[in-house]
């Protein structure tokens, strides 16, 4: 049981724990809002949207192993790189992917003349707008930095 004792007091961890929690809950808010109160309850889990969860994650990560195990860490160093990857991909190839999912949804409901069942609709949510990953990036540093400070 030494190990839960481990878990629970690893700031790294809980931090960037933190940082993807309220980035879902916060994208699920903005998506409720900016859809006339409509509700989607797979934002919690979902990709895609603002602000980007996945940049919120590895910004915290990142950040709290900067504050504390240091610059010269190797922690910091991967956390560091990870999140630039995380962050480039969210921003281009799972951005391109979801716009051209989008296109192939929209053909397919012309060449079918119908709407497309859930089930037969290609996933358009998968990536972020720069504006998206800066802003989920913002979120989990700050996350971070509270966490360093409490």
């Amino acid at each position: 049981m030494e190990w839960v004792q481990h878990l629970m007091s690893n700031k790294i961890f809980w931090a960037s724990a933190c940082g993807w929690l309220t980035a879902q809950v916060l994208k699920t808010i903005i998506y409720a809002i900016s859809n006339k109160g409509k509700i989607n309850w797979s934002r919690l889990v979902g990709d895609g949207g603002m602000p980007s969860g996945h940049s919120a994650t590895v910004s915290a990560l990142a950040v709290e192993c900067a504050m504390t195990q240091g610059l010269a860490s190797p922690a910091f160093a991967i956390a560091f790189f990870l999140a630039i990857i995380v962050m480039h991909d969210a921003m281009g190839v799972r951005l391109e992917t979801g716009k051209q999912s989008k296109a192939l949804n929209d053909l397919m409901s012309i060449v079918y003349n119908k709407d497309l069942s859930s089930n037969e609709r290609l996933k358009e949510f998968v990536g972020h707008t720069p504006i998206q990953v800066a802003a989920g990036s913002l979120l989990g540093i700050a996350i971070a930095l509270l966490f360093y400070f409490i």
